[in-house]
């Protein structure tokens, strides 16, 4: 018996040193730096899914990917599929019926897209330019995403307030409510813009507090829609809670 102790764990140790290097080398991803095209969509998902943690920029070998996924059939599509969820499950609420009802939305890549504005500084390859992104903000020509537009009305219709959550600061309000208005969006509860004492606030921790006074005024959080993982995280957080694709960028 001491004999067949010896000759196993030789044996056992040689099979965990074969497979650790075996799954080292299946399913070890490239750093961010140095991901090759043929990895770009699994870079995607490990985005999506958070997997990717904090992230500054889109991979120069993935922007003609992330581009073609964005102005392509698939973005409307995920998108759509997104919605459908979030209509699925808001027909299944019993609503109170005492005007208390509510749905969060978050406004850029959820209900308003920024593509036209990427498109002219490489789809999330370039750092974020918070100067150039305002020029656009204040232009208000942002269309709908039409499936999120299907959402917010269809929304209104089952009798949910509807707010409106962004990170866009105050004095942005007059050119995102016209740009809501020109998209076809109406009748919004209130719309939350970052006053002075949230500035520099990370944007889990503004949208929670505004979410937190939504709950204090007595309103049930049903449902919240996002792109970020920052819109729908942290607490007073919905009922459930709808992830919209969005590979351009990350926003902790």
């Amino acid at each position: 018996m001491g004999s067949g102790v010896s000759f196993l764990f030789p044996f056992l140790l040689l099979l965990s040193t074969i497979g650790h290097i075996s799954s080292e080398s299946i399913i070890r991803l490239p750093s961010e730096n140095d991901i090759s095209g043929e990895y770009c969509d699994s870079w995607r998902l490990a985005v999506e899914t958070n997997n990717a943690g904090l992230w500054k920029r889109v991979p120069e070998s993935c922007v003609q990917f992330v581009e073609d996924y964005m102005v392509g059939e698939r973005y409307k599509k995920d998108s759509k599929v997104a919605s459908e969820f979030s209509s699925a499950f808001a027909k299944s609420m019993a609503l109170g019926g005492d005007g208390r009802d509510a749905w969060v939305f978050d406004i850029d890549e959820t209900l308003l897209s920024n593509v036209p504005y990427y498109q002219n500084v490489g789809f999330g390859s370039q750092i974020f330019n918070e100067t150039s992104f305002d020029d656009w903000v204040n232009l208000a020509q942002a269309p709908a995403l039409p499936a999120s537009l299907s959402l917010y009305k269809e929304l209104q219709e089952l009798g949910f307030k509807v707010f409106l959550l962004t990170g866009r600061s105050e004095h942005q309000r007059n050119a995102t409510e016209a740009n809501l208005l020109f998209a076809g969006y109406r009748n919004w509860e209130r719309l939350f813009l970052r006053g002075p004492s949230d500035q520099g606030k990370p944007a889990t921790s503004y949208k929670s507090e505004k979410r937190a006074e939504l709950v204090n005024e007595g309103y049930r959080i049903h449902g919240s829609s996002g792109d970020q993982w920052s819109d729908l995280l942290g607490y007073a957080v919905a009922s459930r809670s709808f992830k919209l694709p969005n590979p351009m960028y990350y926003i902790p």
